[in-house]
């Protein structure tokens, strides 16, 4: 199986949790590789992503470890043998590679959270949103790359809005549903969407609003990816060169805490909806 150049960060993360696995069993590389009859330098290349795994090799690396969690070891394998080829693969080479992660991951997350204080979250965005939202902060894109970056966001939407839809649930501060990213007439469709979509079952949207006694959340920006086993959830955060991946445990039960602390202090969805009716009617 020939070596792959750039894998994907899915692939990635299935070899970094192979290597804790690996490593909680207090084994070497080669001592891995020596059970599954190769040599050290495949196993580093299994475990960097960079080569493919087996269901039978996971299967018997997992025996190996001593790891008795079934519900983890079905995931990895899960993870081994999947070949799915979504939609995104359309922009590989167009957009750069964390682009391409992100909508993956998202297709297979089991449940998805929000929390955005600036911007609209974008799987709630409408195109008129999102297109000046993009011309704005890259003032130097010609129109084609924007539309580009717009109708890549707008099929992110699908994990919402397909007959199967993940549970979503989105934390929004007044201040981003206040911020007119387009113009006014543009600003009250945004609201009138995010109401729409908050009447879904599968959609639950907060207000986090001004008026809020030792609020200290405003730096707790986050996209939340709910993984087949908690282990194998994903946080991601906005980096300078793109989405930030972020999977190491302790900061996974850092993350769900502080969405938790966030939520508490977020309106309850009908009272979430009432404030955003009022805001459209400002507009």
């Amino acid at each position: 199986m020939p070596r792959r150049q750039q894998p994907t960060a899915r692939q990635e993360r299935l070899g970094a949790e192979l290597r804790k696995l690996r490593e909680a069993a207090g084994l070497k590389g080669r001592e891995a590789a020596a059970l599954l009859g190769t040599d050290a330098a495949q196993m580093s290349q299994i475990e960097a992503g960079t080569a493919g795994v087996s269901e039978e090799r996971v299967r018997r690396l997992a025996a190996q470890y001593s790891c008795t969690d079934t519900a983890l070891i079905d995931a990895l394998v899960a993870m081994a043998t999947d070949r799915t080829r979504g939609w995104w693969e359309e922009y590989r080479g167009l957009l750069p590679t964390p682009f391409m992660d992100l909508p993956e991951l998202e297709h297979h997350a089991n449940y998805r959270w929000d929390v955005e204080f600036l911007h609209v979250p974008g799987l709630l965005q409408t195109p008129e949103y999102a297109r000046a939202l993009f011309a704005y902060v890259n003032p130097e894109f010609p129109e084609s790359d924007v539309e580009r970056w717009v109708d890549h966001r707008m099929k992110r939407r699908v994990i919402i809005e397909r007959p199967d839809p993940v549970p979503y649930e989105a934390l929004v501060h007044e201040a981003a549903l206040r911020i007119r990213v387009g113009d006014r007439s543009a600003a009250r469709a945004q609201l009138v969407r995010v109401l729409e979509l908050s009447e879904a079952d599968h959609v639950t949207v907060r207000v986090i609003p001004f008026d809020l006694d030792d609020f200290g959340g405003a730096g707790s920006a986050m996209v939340y990816a709910g993984g087949p086993v908690p282990r194998l959830d994903t946080v991601v955060r906005d980096g300078p060169g793109g989405p930030v991946f972020i999977d190491a445990e302790a900061q996974l039960s850092r993350y769900r805490t502080l969405f938790r602390r966030v939520e508490a202090a977020s309106l309850d969805p009908r009272r979430s909806r009432d404030f955003i009716h009022r805001l459209t009617k400002e507009l």
